[in-house]
């Protein structure tokens, strides 16, 4: 990282690090969408759905329509578990990012910064909340710059964490990621993390896109 550094966040990295959290996850928009459309219970009714005009039971002008109408449906419900939650964030410990990070015990939130004073990378850390956590610490809010990519910068924010948690006498570092983040959970098993739970969120919606989150662990072997 001889063209970067790592810091801690300054307020003045706030507008910066929202939009690198936001653009980050809508970015994975997509990939859930294609993981949708791969789904039995999606694409075999829209394939048994073929038949439809050669029975002459629709026209093609309506099957068409419908069957645009469907993708679009799926299209939209990956969008709005993803936007839902940017949202959410947004307006939660991400609104007063100094307050919520660097003014408490065991918070903390990193960027990374170029040579020329841009902002490409960030990462947060918080005492877990799960039960049984009480020791353990959570990895957040961990996001490059998609210019910025293959050179190492998400390594050493999560190592730089890792450190931390350790320092911190944390058992444990946790963090919550979805199927479709693909780049990411194969950066955190590299890492040594451990998968511990693959589910669907709670309600409907997540079920019929199978969109899934995964809890991964890893173990500080120095605890």
């Amino acid at each position: 990282m001889s063209d970067y550094f790592l810091r801690l966040y300054k307020d003045s990295d706030y507008d910066v690090a929202r939009e690198l959290f936001a653009s980050g996850m809508k970015e994975h928009i997509g990939k859930a969408f294609q993981h949708a459309i791969r789904q039995p219970h999606i694409w075999l009714p829209a394939l048994a759905s073929l038949v439809l005009p050669a029975l002459n039971l629709v026209s093609v002008t309506t099957f068409i329509l419908a069957f645009t109408a469907a993708l679009v449906a799926v299209w939209f419900g990956a969008r709005y578990m993803y936007t839902s939650y940017i949202d959410h964030s947004l307006s939660d410990d991400m609104l007063d990012i100094g307050q919520y990070y660097m003014q408490r015990d065991g918070y903390c939130f990193w960027v990374v910064e170029s040579t020329g004073g841009e902002v490409i990378g960030t990462v947060a850390a918080i005492p877990s909340s799960e039960p049984g956590g009480e020791k353990h610490l959570e990895l957040k809010r961990l996001s490059v710059a998609k210019q910025h990519r293959g050179k190492g910068i998400a390594k050493v924010l999560c190592k730089t964490l890792m450190d931390f948690a350790r320092k911190s006498g944390c058992e444990a570092v946790v963090l919550m990621t979805t199927y479709s983040q693909t780049g990411a959970w194969k950066l955190y098993e590299k890492l040594g993390f451990r998968q511990k739970k693959n589910s669907h969120f709670p309600g409907l919606l997540s079920k019929v896109l199978d969109f899934r989150f995964m809890i991964y662990q890893y173990d500080n072997p120095a605890v």
